[in-house]
């Protein structure tokens, strides 16, 4: 019998290269952090238009859009309490060329066009009669909140003097067709102050609906004003207010229990960058942390507030100052940068948020006129 023939240098340098790489990989896979996230996923929807406009799940044209019977959408949650958010499960794009509903479904955002004077015609009750020019109300069942009174800021600019209050009242029964009863408030910003031509924002403190405002009170200074009613018989009034702040407006990007506290906190952006937190009860407006170097966005426009899978706290999403980047902000614990995500333009028309946790995505109104769709956490975006 022949002797088995013994292995060659070739084989014995293929078998000790191929040990090698096992090795390394092992190795490569040790040394990775347990847990990782990966990397952001970006792409830019395929629009036939440039996109002037970008509105999110919690605007009154969503809602709008979504029990129209334009497009079959199912989900809107309308009819909540007053002071909660109505929603829907899109966003809503439009420019001079067209428009289009987006939709989310298996983590893909999907383009359902429209027409730009459908669009534009349901984004017409945003700005009610007599409204300030330019601003959006704020809108919650029965409850709509906007600015009237034209007024001059202190640096000429326009502002409003009153933010006026529309509550439907319950209708008696009747076999007669009758008007639906409308009660109004108007509370003016007082202390020397005018609003700033940003939409109002509707909230629920103690149960009870409540809305915060940005105020402008001198050539450099604002700060907010928040808007309560004790009681159901009581009037509308300014209950808390926070000390003048440089670097006015004050632009609210968020409203939601960010440190996981319990308590609702509203997160601004002024003209210079400054993120602030701030805690809100029926009467008092606190400080919570803050931080620099981040964008307030182009006039009104929205930005995000997403949640986290897991149960953690909402975070913010907001323009990086100078940079074509966005951040995620998380206040658990402290004020801190948990993500950064490279753009191809910076972001300008707004951020908004569709779906939630693992599967969310975002999607950017860029500076060129596109939308960035973001996968925050890794995934197909």
């Amino acid at each position: 019998m022949t002797g088995a023939r013994p292995p060659s240098d070739a084989g014995r340098a293929a078998r000790s290269g191929g040990r090698s790489r096992a090795l390394l990989l092992l190795l490569l896979l040790c040394a990775a952090p347990a847990g990782a996230r990966a990397e952001p996923g970006v792409r830019i929807l395929d629009l036939p238009f440039t996109v002037r406009t970008l509105r999110g799940p919690r605007s009154e044209i969503a809602v709008s859009v979504a029990t129209s019977g334009l497009l079959p959408i199912a989900g809107a949650r309308t009819g909540r309490e007053a002071g909660d958010e109505e929603s829907a499960p899109v966003a809503v794009v439009w420019g001079d060329e067209g428009g289009a509903v987006l939709t989310l479904a298996d983590g893909t955002v999907t383009v359902k066009p429209i027409g730009r004077e459908a669009v534009e015609g349901l984004s017409a009750a945003e700005t009610p009669r007599g409204a300030l020019p330019g601003t959006r109300r704020a809108l919650s069942g029965p409850l709509s909140a906007y600015l009237t009174g034209r007024a001059r800021a202190p640096d000429g600019s326009a502002a409003a003097a009153v933010l006026t209050i529309r509550e439907r009242q319950p209708l008696a029964v009747s076999t007669d067709p009758k008007p639906v009863p409308v009660a109004t408030a108007t509370v003016p910003a007082g202390d020397a102050a005018v609003f700033a031509p940003l939409r109002p924002r509707l909230l629920r403190l103690a149960g009870r609906p409540a809305l915060l405002a940005a105020t402008l009170s001198g050539a450099d200074s604002g700060g907010l004003a928040l808007i309560t009613r004790p009681g159901a018989e009581a009037s509308w009034r300014v209950a808390a207010r926070t000390p003048p702040q440089p670097g006015p407006p004050l632009k609210i990007a968020g409203i939601a229990d960010f440190s996981g506290s319990g308590t609702p906190q509203a997160a601004t952006v002024d003209a210079r960058g400054r993120l602030q937190l701030w805690t809100l009860q029926p009467d008092t407006i606190e400080a919570a942390g803050e931080a620099t170097g981040y964008a307030a966005g182009d006039g009104d426009s929205d930005l995000a507030v997403t949640a986290p899978a897991g149960g953690a706290p909402p975070e913010l999403v907001l323009p990086v100052a100078g940079r074509p980047e966005i951040a995620l902000v998380s206040a658990k614990g402290s004020v801190h940068e948990r993500l950064r995500v490279t753009l191809p333009a910076p972001a300008a028309t707004g951020i908004v948020v569709l779906g939630e946790g693992n599967a969310a995505r975002l999607l950017v109104g860029l500076a060129d006129g596109r939308v960035a769709v973001v996968a925050p956490d890794g995934g197909t975006p």
